[in-house]
Parts: structure tokens; C-alpha cells; sequence
């Protein structure tokens, strides 16, 4: 008698945000750690993005475009819609908001859901 095991991963394949920019209630966790230590927010969301954790580190002698990058790769990973000319504009009007709707994006997104199954074969 065999086992076999079938996972089946299932992902978010929505063309938008999960959350809108100014959701703060969606993942109060998220915007407190942003009140209360904002580097460490932005270096986490780049981390789990998989980028290297001080890059944020960079963003005000950089002009504020690695906050740009970020949020587009984001986007591309996940097949969200938008341009780099939107990126950019949120990131300059909204900085501290952006940051925390790629934090809940990120955990939505990598919150998939996997389905496991069993199947006996009888040989």
C-alpha cells in the first residue's frame, strides 16, 4: 500500500493592492510599528521581500528611490497594476503609508493558503 501526497498551494492573484494605502486598521500591528520605530517597519518589509534589510537605510540619501524599487518590484512579483510614475508619486505624498501598505501586502501575499491531500493506492 502507498501514500501519495499532493500539495496544492493556493495565491492571491488579484491585479490590486490587498490593502488600500490608508488601511491602517487593517493590520494595526503593522501602522503601530511604524509609529513607534519606523526603520525597523522598513527594513523588515524589505526583508521579507528578500531584499538585503538596510536598504531602506539608503532611501534619504537616495532620493527616496529605493522606496520607488521596492514598491515596484513589489508590484511586478505580484502582478499588481500601476506604473513608476504612481510609485513614485505615493511614495512623495504618502511616505509613512506606503511603507506600511507594502508591510500588510507582503503578509497577505505570503499568507497562501496550501491544501494538503492523501491518497491511498492499493498495489
Amino acid at each position: 500500500m502507498a501514500v501519495q501526497v499532493t500539495t496544492t498551494r493556493m495565491v492571491h492573484t488579484s491585479s490590486a493592492w490587498t490593502t488600500g494605502i490608508c488601511d491602517c486598521c487593517a493590520d494595526c500591528g503593522t501602522c503601530c510599528c511604524a509609529m513607534w520605530c519606523f526603520p525597523c517597519l522598513q527594513c523588515q518589509t524589505a526583508s521579507q521581500h528578500g531584499w538585503c534589510f538596510c536598504m531602506p537605510l539608503l532611501d534619504p540619501l537616495a532620493c527616496l528611490a529605493v522606496s520607488c524599487c521596492l514598491r515596484q518590484s513589489i508590484r511586478e512579483r505580484h502582478g499588481i497594476n500601476g506604473s513608476c510614475c504612481d510609485d513614485c508619486l505615493t511614495v512623495c505624498c504618502c511616505y509613512p503609508c506606503v511603507w506600511c501598505q507594502m508591510s500588510r501586502e507582503l503578509k497577505n501575499r505570503g499568507h497562501a493558503t496550501t491544501v494538503v491531500t492523501q491518497q491511498v493506492i492499493r498495489a
